[in-house]
């Protein structure tokens, strides 16, 4: 039987006929509205990185308030990110952290830049990850976990 956590957490994901029919979006935002199911995915995604890595100094995410975003255009051709010069320390062990991958652009661009600082990237990490678009792959040899997979 699957973990209740889990199952928790993957009633909660939304997934609407969006931006065309046809297409599902996933959409995490109900996890961050409700307390029970984002407490079980937090907790969820500690423990694996507890058990896989022990020691890990930083997390490293992209920030947005209040799930807001600037809209996407159809196609988005490059990820585009920054951190402070100081951030970190040359060997630091980092986790980086997304809601969602897809084609592993914003994660891949995340472990370059994490690179740039000389820290050690110890994996990716996702609440859902959409299988079809293979961004696993661009992340290699970065490993990767997810809670949930949709094709």
């Amino acid at each position: 039987m699957a973990d209740p956590e889990l199952q928790l957490v993957e009633r909660r994901i939304r997934s609407p006929d969006f931006p065309t029919p046809g297409v599902l979006f996933r959409d995490i935002s109900p996890v961050l509205k409700d307390p029970a199911s984002f407490r079980a995915a937090i907790g969820l995604l500690a423990r694996h990185l507890k058990v896989t890595h022990g020691r890990i100094d930083y997390i490293a995410g992209e920030c947005r308030v209040a799930a807001s975003r600037a809209p996407l255009p159809p196609r988005a051709p490059r990820a585009e990110l920054e951190i402070q010069k100081d951030a970190l320390e040359p060997g630091q062990r980092v986790v980086v952290v997304d809601d969602l991958l897809a084609t592993g652009g914003t994660m891949h661009a995340a472990c370059e830049l994490l690179g740039r600082l000389q820290a050690e990237v110890l994996e990716c990490v996702s609440l859902v990850e959409l299988t079809s678009l293979k961004g696993r792959e661009k992340l290699a040899p970065v490993p990767f976990f997810s809670l949930l997979q949709y094709e």
